[in-house]
């Protein structure tokens, strides 16, 4: 499996995903010509996008990909949400499986603060990933035989507290909406070892926080559990 970063962050979230059949994108969180550019313009090798939720560093480019002939995959609340409408638009429920060339996804729900948020499990043959940001945790699932994990860290709860303690008036405005929609390093941490981590080859940390985070600290947190390479995003 080849995972490609185009963007992660408040500013634009894109990942080009490859299986050596079918390349797709998750997200599209960037204007069109900026994410053509990322894909060196090989536009047409992609064969579909899955999106998370409606808000704009994550769903930007729906309208411009659709128009481009590529399917946008979506749940019916983040469409009405942003506008998106034509034949290449899917609508996709919680729990229920679909297939974009030779990837087997399955949605489920997410916790966020926006409208009907989704994450998705990808597999084919032997492979199985996991995708999930903007989520204030992800607790009653269980995953096995994951082999890729792309998921949110946000944040570290400590460092919030430490800069709201420090009466730091940036992260006092910040810290109810990301303690209630996006996932600390501490809780992912929590979670990770509740799964079937035993075929897991990567992690990539999505979503970082550029003053909320210690990426090195978070990434090397993370790495003590799961026992194989840790990518920040």
């Amino acid at each position: 499996m080849d995972i490609k970063v185009l963007a992660s962050g408040s500013s634009g979230n894109c990942y080009r995903i490859d299986n050596d059949q079918t390349a797709i994108l998750i997200e599209c969180g960037l204007p069109f010509r900026k994410l053509r550019s990322k894909l060196d313009f090989r536009l047409r090798e992609i064969e579909g996008c899955l999106v998370s939720h409606g808000h704009k560093d994550h769903s930007y480019a729906v309208q411009d990909l659709i128009k481009q002939g590529i399917d946008c995959y979506m749940s019916q609340s983040t469409a009405k949400m942003i506008g998106a409408n034509g034949h290449r638009l899917h609508i996709v429920r919680a729990g229920e499986r679909f297939e974009i060339g030779s990837w087997a996804v399955m949605p489920f729900a997410t916790v966020h603060d926006a409208p009907e948020p989704l994450g998705f499990l990808l597999a084919s043959g032997s492979e199985k990933l996991l995708f999930a940001t903007d989520t204030a945790y992800l607790d009653g699932y269980r995953f096995h035989g994951l082999t890729h994990i792309m998921v949110e860290a946000n944040y570290s709860l400590a460092i919030l507290r430490e800069r709201c303690a420090a009466g730091d008036q940036t992260a006092i405005a910040q810290k109810d909406r990301l303690l209630f929609s996006h996932m600390s390093a501490e809780t992912l941490c929590d979670w990770l070892p509740k799964n079937d981590l035993s075929a897991l080859q990567g992690v990539w940390l999505l979503h970082m926080s550029d003053g909320n985070a210690d990426a090195d600290e978070m990434a090397q947190g993370v790495a003590e559990i799961v026992h194989c390479s840790v990518t920040i995003a």
